[in-house]
């Protein structure tokens, strides 16, 4: 057995425990003690700390995250602006056109299959039959 297990601490019932006192530093040092010592607060000792102010460095970055914000708000409305003005447009079934024809001429960047896909959906066709006259809406591509 260890002669540390046999020897148990004692401290006396009156006796206290130092406690650790953080003192200020800088210019308001001797204020802050002076205040602490007169139980006074550092506000009432007038101890606050000033009012931020923002610099010239600060002002150009606020300033670029808000022009970066306004211009990401506007691209993203223009961007559902665009989508919402390209509506579909009408076009009048001549004699002798195709729902191919018109496909092909109406939405000349989409292979014929899918473009004719693409109107029978607008126009809720079940087949490719149309006849003079109809009037189609063709999808904005």
């Amino acid at each position: 057995m260890s002669a540390i297990a046999h020897h148990a601490p004692t401290i006396e019932r009156g006796e206290r425990r130092a406690h650790l006192v953080l003192l200020p530093t800088g210019r308001d040092a001797v204020q802050a003690a002076r205040a602490a010592r007169s139980g006074r607060t550092a506000r009432a000792a007038g101890l606050t700390n000033p009012p931020l102010r923002l610099t010239r460095l600060g002002r150009l970055v606020v300033t670029l995250i808000v022009a970066t914000a306004v211009a990401l708000l506007g691209v993203g409305l223009a961007g559902q602006l665009a989508t919402a003005s390209s509506a579909p447009r009408p076009v009048t079934v001549v004699s002798g056109d195709t729902l191919s024809q018109i496909a092909a001429r109406e939405l000349p960047g989409l292979p014929i299959s899918d473009a004719v896909i693409e109107i029978q959906l607008a126009n809720g066709l079940s087949t490719s039959q149309i006849h003079a006259g109809q009037t189609l809406l063709v999808p904005t591509p």
